[in-house]
């Protein structure tokens, strides 16, 4: 790939390999440009809060890194492999939803087993649902859940699945001040474990709890925060 011209954080160390990467990134939907030459290096094991208004694109963005929205133009790469290359990016790669991105006809465990099958792991699902506090609902459908119950699933699976990339859409949103201190504690296990956290929120002194390094999305493009 060609050499940045956009936003680059510094590695900790010169040999770090780079777990996102993009480069003149362009994405138009309809005749709404979204995002316009985005350029970002992320060293792998770092954590990023990615900060912007609503509507800034801060979603669109995660989507594309993780291969569900195609580039206008530009070209990207995550661990390596090019975004172009759905398949191979969807295998190191986790997206957590803003809505949680949960089966509603599934129960708590189902939707883990479920989850961990997609991606070939093993896990232990008691464990990851007594660790977000819902081992007392584990057979209870996602559709008779509450909104902050079901943030704590999700946040459940993105902790089981541990995939070296994970990007997290408003984490905080729907919680209250213990389930905003879980999301914090599981996030930054996560971080310590070698994972690569993009978290996009609207609350930077929560989420530079875990991602310190922060970046603005403004105008459709990144800059220093």
């Amino acid at each position: 790939m060609a050499d940045p011209v956009g936003v680059g954080l510094t590695s900790p160390e010169p040999t770090t390999p780079h777990a996102v990467q993009l480069r003149g990134v362009w994405l138009r939907l309809g005749r709404e440009v979204i995002l316009r030459g985005v350029t970002v290096d992320v060293p792998a094991g770092q954590g990023v809060t990615l900060l912007g208004e609503n509507g800034a694109g801060k979603t669109t963005l995660l989507r594309v890194v993780a291969s569900a929205l195609r580039p206008t133009r530009g070209e990207g790469r995550v661990l390596g492999f090019d975004l172009r290359d759905g398949r191979s990016v969807r295998e190191v790669i986790h997206l957590m939803p803003v809505d949680a991105g949960l089966y509603p006809d599934l129960s708590c465990t189902e939707n883990l087993e479920f989850a961990l099958r997609v991606y070939g792991q093993d896990g232990d699902v008691r464990a990851a649902l007594t660790r977000v506090g819902l081992e007392g609902v584990a057979t209870r459908r996602v559709r008779h859940l509450s909104a902050g119950m079901r943030k704590r699933l999700a946040l459940a699976r993105a902790w089981l699945l541990a995939r070296p990339v994970t990007l997290v859409d408003e984490p905080f949103a729907n919680l209250d001040d213990a389930g905003r201190a879980l999301v914090i504690e599981l996030l930054t296990d996560l971080r310590q474990r070698g994972v690569t956290l993009l978290i996009a929120a609207h609350e930077p002194e929560l989420a530079r709890q875990v991602a310190p390094h922060a970046l603005r999305l403004t105008g459709g493009q990144l800059v220093e925060a």
